[in-house]
């Protein structure tokens, strides 16, 4: 009997063991670590050293952005969260999507994804941005739906309101963009889908492609209200700027001080944004297509303060991944006396990695007096 009985508190010790183990862990997601935001809100990782199973604070940081978004994804409550990235490389495998359901921000209290070190920092560095690559099979289904042109993927993808994204070097993925007359394998790094979502700020972001090796097809894929890019830099890319979807024409849209160079595509497309749009202090250059309105071509934009030098074609109507569309009346863009526009030259980029303003502007050359790029001060 004593020998049963030394069995039976053997074996509640054991279960009782597993339950504390189990409790402190969740599976099927791997063995993750339930302690879910860290108490000051800031998120941090490190590509290199950091690991899933840890708290994610500075001391004790994450690998992934997949992890730092299931976290955040799963947590209940409200108040500002700050995702710190270190630099290096990130290379998704896999959509990383942010869709807290249970979790609030607000335009004050936000979700930021961020460089650890920013461009306007003393210290700052090219090199020190954090590298976002996407790896993953294109077979993502925008909306659901089954993807006509055979091949898409999301990056980055926001489905929650008061976000900005800041700091970050953005790339493409490494694919053959046209296998075959009627496919457009295509990656998109950030991505919003939701049409009635709000306030999305994507700032000092280098977005660099190449149609060849590395195809960034549409830097910026956002619907919805409130999408405001500044001080970005977007290079050899195809599409810079999409003004996408929303539930009713979006309000409180901008894009000013970011520099476009080289896009085999268009630089804007404002398919969704109302007459309140803001653009002023951009510079295209080297540009494929400049502006493309809706195809219902209703609303008229007011531009400021900008440059457009060097371009095939000045406005477009409609359009998709397969074409641009076709001409459009270009009364409906509204130059003010401040644009230059001149369809014939380039500008000058500093290309010598080692510099502070790499792909920038040489100083003192044309369009360098309009502040475009990543630097705010």
């Amino acid at each position: 009997m004593m020998d049963r009985r030394q069995t039976l508190r053997s074996i509640l010790i054991l279960l009782a063991g597993i339950f504390v183990f189990s409790s402190n862990f969740s599976f099927g997601q791997g063995n993750y670590n339930t302690a879910s935001i860290p108490k000051d809100g800031n998120m941090y990782i490190n590509p290199e050293f950091g690991k899933d199973i840890n708290s994610g604070t500075k001391e004790s940081p994450l690998q992934s952005l997949h992890e730092a978004a299931r976290r955040i994804n799963q947590a209940n409550g409200k108040g500002a969260i700050t995702i710190f990235l270190s630099e290096g490389i990130y290379s998704l495998n896999a959509t990383v999507t942010f869709h807290p359901v249970n979790w609030w921000f607000s335009q004050t209290d936000r979700l930021t994804i961020q460089a650890e070190v920013l461009p306007d920092d003393a210290e700052w560095n090219p090199a020190k941005m954090p590298v976002i690559v996407s790896t993953m099979p294109l077979n993502f289904k925008p909306y659901g739906n089954e993807d006509p042109f055979k091949g898409a993927s999301y990056g980055i993808q926001i489905e929650t309101s008061h976000v900005t994204i800041q700091g970050l070097r953005v790339l493409g993925t490494p694919i053959h963009e046209k296998p075959a007359e009627g496919f457009v394998r295509r990656n998109y790094p950030i991505v919003r889908e939701g049409r009635n979502l709000d306030d999305l700020r994507i700032t000092q972001c280098l977005f660099i492609g190449d149609r060849h090796a590395i195809p960034n097809h549409v830097a910026i894929l956002a619907s919805g209200h409130g999408v405001v890019v500044d001080h970005c830099v977007f290079y050899n890319v195809k599409d810079a700027v999409v003004y996408w979807f929303s539930d009713r024409p979006a309000e409180r849209c901008e894009m000013h001080h970011n520099l476009v160079v080289g896009n085999y595509g268009a630089a804007v497309w404002t398919w969704s944004a109302a007459e309140d749009f803001k653009y002023y202090n951009n510079i295209v250059a080297s540009a494929n297509i400049f502006w493309v309105l809706n195809k219902d071509e209703q609303a008229s934009f007011k531009l400021s303060n900008s440059l457009l030098i060097g371009y095939n074609e000045l406005v477009n109507k409609g359009g998709g991944p397969h074409n641009f569309g076709v001409k459009a009346d270009p009364k409906k863009l509204k130059f003010g006396t401040d644009v230059i526009i001149k369809k014939e030259g380039k500008v000058e980029i500093e290309e010598d990695q080692t510099k502070r303003n790499y792909l920038h502007l040489k100083p003192g050359t044309l369009g360098s007096n309009l502040g475009a790029g990543l630097f705010t001060k």
